[in-house]
């Protein structure tokens, strides 16, 4: 639907509910489109960090299990 500016003032929240349920609403002046009322996608959920924790296991003797490697590495 196309409707003209000082009508979208008017009824604003009408076509903003219309537009939510998926109606296409254009709103024009003098005849010349100029927006398109769209809903707003919703934005993906941040990531955490730590979500594994926990989920991997390490031994006690990891250090010595590989120290030449780190002091090798790291001095």
């Amino acid at each position: 639907m196309q409707v003209n500016l000082h009508d979208a003032k008017t009824h604003l929240s009408r076509y903003v509910a219309q537009a939510l349920e998926g109606e296409e609403v254009v709103i024009a002046k003098a005849g010349r489109p100029l927006v398109r009322l769209v809903p707003v996608q919703a934005a993906p959920e941040a990531r955490r960090g730590g979500f594994l924790r926990g989920s991997a296991v390490a031994r006690a003797d990891l250090k010595t299990d590989f120290a030449s490697e780190i002091d090798t590495l790291f001095g």
